[in-house]
């Protein structure tokens, strides 16, 4: 029983025009504008003090790829360097925290590890802001573009929920556990039932939800607080991992409004 298709290829939509940004100027200008990057892409061995320095210090990661990646990107003269426009603010994820305190709710994030298909994306987004979580959290490589297709899928819910982007999940985690959200994994490794007596979904917690692909990663396994399993009564063995989500957050939700009026 999994979450994810193991044939599963991800998708990459070709950007708009007026998301990317090329050449290296041009991509300079950009780093140190106001504007936030979604992804900086660079080609294998090609080494721009400039671009690099100020990508580390906007928390942008750069990746590497082969010059072949960058022509499918643009036909134009890219120098090697090309970047995509965030089409939301990122958030940081202490100010998050600090602001759920404040209005007196109780933490309920969702992280991301590794979903790579923008209109998984942009359809988990929707649920997610449905279902009340208050900020995704999503990793600085190996995830979704927040382009106008992921926007389009949300329906818009991208306006109303906090993106946070970490360069280091397990750091993340870490973080977490020490603000006291304990950190739930969604996996079919389980041997809790999600609808178990004893899975509590009510108190400050984070949902981590793994890629379309292998799921969640061995690592962030290991640095859960719990695990839980959706049953799947069926002949056929997965679900789309925005299904997934969607199922495990309104139970959480329906915990939660029974905890409230009792």
């Amino acid at each position: 029983m999994s979450y994810h298709n193991k044939s599963y290829r991800p998708a990459h939509p070709q950007p708009n025009p007026d998301e990317m940004v090329f050449g290296i100027q041009s991509v300079i200008e950009t780093l140190r504008s106001e504007q936030q990057i979604d992804k900086l892409y660079m080609e294998k061995g090609l080494s721009n003090p400039d671009i690099q320095n100020l990508a580390f210090q906007k928390r942008v990661t750069i990746q590497r790829v082969p010059v072949e990646r960058l022509d499918r990107l643009t036909r134009k003269n890219h120098q090697g360097v090309v970047c995509l426009i965030a089409q939301v603010q990122y958030v940081k994820l202490s100010n998050v925290i600090a602001d759920v305190h404040e209005r007196g709710e109780t933490p309920f994030f969702l992280l991301l590890d590794r979903i790579t298909d923008v209109r998984n994306f942009g359809a988990i987004a929707r649920t997610a802001e449905c279902a009340g979580v208050q900020c995704i959290v999503i990793p600085g490589r190996g995830a979704a573009a927040i382009n106008s297709d992921a926007m389009k899928t949300s329906s818009g819910a991208l306006n109303h929920i906090s993106v946070c982007r970490e360069p280091d999940l397990t750091e993340t985690i870490k973080y977490l556990q020490d603000s006291g959200i304990m950190v739930v994994a969604c996996t079919e490794k389980s041997n809790r039932d999600l609808y178990e007596r004893t899975t509590d979904l009510t108190g400050p917690m984070a949902v981590i939800m793994g890629s379309e692909e292998d799921g969640i990663s061995p690592e962030l396994l290991r640095m859960a607080d719990t695990h839980v399993k959706i049953p799947l009564l069926g002949a056929v063995g997965s679900l789309n991992v925005s299904v997934a989500t969607g199922v495990l957050l309104y139970e959480a939700v329906r915990q939660r409004s029974m905890a409230i009026s009792q």
